[in-house]
């Protein structure tokens, strides 16, 4: 809109706002094309204004072609919304581990109390044994090296363990 002064006519900066005013709808339409959601088009074109309003103020006299500069924030910015959708749907939740119910996990919890219970009951070579083969998943040549006994000791030592756990639970229940 040019401003007069005197007899002269001097035209007025562009400016954002009248930009936006002029071309907004038209963006969106862009947009909703080319995103296919008019919600999502909606605040694609509004962080284009914003970007172009960040950069260059309200009077966009540095910029050589605004449309243009706008279309191409839209346009990519559709393509960067695209992108993330399309990753979206690509990916795939971790199956769901089988986990126990409140009921089951507190009954777990019980045997697992009664077990260490049990445990400390047994002598302290018997407890190694059966805690370096059943906690700590070693062989029983990791054991003897480990306690620096022979394989057969470790062996004699694990069944008269899982022997007198056997007993000691069997009490408890």
């Amino acid at each position: 809109m040019p401003a007069r002064r005197g007899d002269a006519t001097v035209p007025q900066p562009p400016t954002l706002t009248a930009l936006y005013h002029a071309q907004r709808l038209a963006m969106v339409r862009l947009a909703v094309l080319l995103v296919d959601d008019l919600a999502t088009a909606e605040d694609v074109v509004q962080d284009a204004f914003t970007a172009l309003y960040r950069r260059h103020g309200e009077h966009i006299t540095g910029v050589d072609n605004a449309l243009g500069y706008l279309r191409t924030s839209v346009v990519n910015a559709s393509h960067s919304v695209l992108r993330r959708r399309r990753t979206a749907r690509a990916w795939t939740p971790p199956a769901e581990v089988d986990v126990p119910s409140a009921e089951e996990y507190v009954v777990l919890k019980e045997a697992h109390r009664e077990v260490l219970a049990a445990l400390s009951q047994l002598s302290p070579r018997r407890r190694e044994v059966l805690v370096l083969r059943y906690w700590a998943d070693l062989s029983e040549a990791e054991i003897a090296a480990t306690l620096g006994i022979s394989r057969g000791t470790v062996k004699s030592a694990a069944s008269r363990a899982l022997d007198a756990l056997a007993d000691i639970l069997k009490g408890r229940i």
